[in-house]
């Protein structure tokens, strides 16, 4: 009766760790980045790409150092997240460390005007907010995760160097704090 009950702690123990852990979503370590079209919407004023072209921001970024990002939501966490990310373009701004946020879902519009609006409340300003072409899970062949509210690939040369995906809720500190590491390993 008492391995039962171990094993059954045991075994909801390891399910909460499961449950917890990051999930897959969008090109992973190892593979290549694609082009696709975006529409920028606001940020970054001087990356050469004004707000309301449309065109290929990857291809814009060539063999930079980029963290990108593809967001289903714009809260306090992501905000926290995306300053961090300014922050470390900022310092890397020698090595020509860029960032760029792709809103998804399935109303474009409203997703252009609501990136606008995150943008300025947040003073986000060195990151460009842009809205893929396919808006509602970004583009096919990047197999962003219908369940993934924030998926982030850190990418230099066009090859993925990080990966972090996370469910609605499940971004915190310590794993904000992941993603800038993984961010700042693009130009080590």
């Amino acid at each position: 009766m008492r391995a039962a009950c171990v094993m059954a702690v045991a075994l909801v123990c390891g399910m909460a760790v499961v449950a917890s852990a990051e999930m897959t979503s969008g090109p992973q370590v190892g593979d290549s980045v694609g082009a696709f079209t975006v529409t920028k919407v606001a940020g970054n004023p001087d990356d050469g790409f004004p707000i309301g072209r449309s065109g290929c921001y990857r291809c814009k970024t060539g063999a930079k150092p980029v963290v990108m990002v593809f967001a289903r939501s714009g809260d306090e966490k992501l905000a926290k997240l995306l300053k961090k990310i300014e922050e470390e373009v900022e310092e890397h701004a020698d090595d020509k460390m860029m960032g760029f946020v792709n809103m998804i879902g399935a109303d474009a519009e409203s997703l252009k005007k609501a990136s606008e609006d995150f943008a300025k409340k947040h003073g986000i300003t060195r990151l460009a907010f842009v809205v893929p072409e396919d808006a509602e899970n970004g583009p096919p062949d990047f197999k962003i995760a219908p369940d993934a509210d924030l998926t982030v690939v850190c990418y230099k040369e066009g090859k993925v160097k990080a990966n972090h995906a996370f469910a609605k809720g499940g971004l915190t500190d310590e794993k904000i704090d992941a993603v800038v590491e993984a961010s700042c390993s693009l130009v080590e």
